[in-house]
């Protein structure tokens, strides 16, 4: 395989502005109030007058092992070869949810589908709709702080390096650096 591609998230420059949601749900003509691939979580330490607050904005891990490709019964995700980007095919997910119960990010989502069912849904770092100019999901384009980046692992983890950062863990090898 090809390098590994993910995300770096730097939690000092992100300020929780919603841009990456926001610009993920329009070019992907999501509805609102419906799935969400990329979310934006807070984090609160300490207590008052020593409160710290971080934000961070993350979707599908795009694991390097992902438990949800192990355990889908219809063989509907795949792991790309050039880039370890996980993708789903709409043709062969029945909406089991057997992978939603495999992520140890919680991480599928479900959308309701023309004659009735579901199917699983997540991040695809924008591959269906294609990348901007730059080569980057239109999270990354979108995030006005630059706090997003997208490439190859061993970039992110230079990027994180630099800032103090480090990989997300998990038994999965989620491909995420966060400072």
């Amino acid at each position: 395989m090809a390098e590994q591609y993910g995300f770096y998230v730097d939690t000092s420059r992100c300020i929780k502005c919603w841009a990456c949601q926001v610009a993920c749900k329009q070019w992907h003509s999501i509805e609102a109030g419906t799935v969400s691939r990329r979310n934006v979580q807070e984090t609160v330490d300490g207590t008052f007058p020593n409160v710290k607050r971080s934000f961070e904005s993350l979707s599908c891990m795009h694991c390097e092992e992902p438990a949800c490709f192990a355990k889908c019964p219809q063989g509907a995700i795949s792991k790309r070869e050039e880039d370890g980007v996980v993708v789903v095919d709409d043709e062969k997910c029945i909406g089991c949810k057997t992978c939603s119960l495999a992520c140890p990010f919680d991480v599928p989502q479900y959308r309701e589908v023309e004659g009735g069912g579901l199917k699983m849904d997540k991040c695809d770092t924008c591959l269906s709709i294609g990348r901007t100019e730059e080569g980057d999901p239109h999270c990354v384009a979108a995030c006005p702080m630059q706090a997003l980046h997208f490439g190859p692992l061993s970039e992110m983890e230079t990027q994180a390096a630099e800032r103090g950062g480090a990989r997300m863990e998990g038994e999965t090898n989620p491909s995420v650096y966060v400072s």
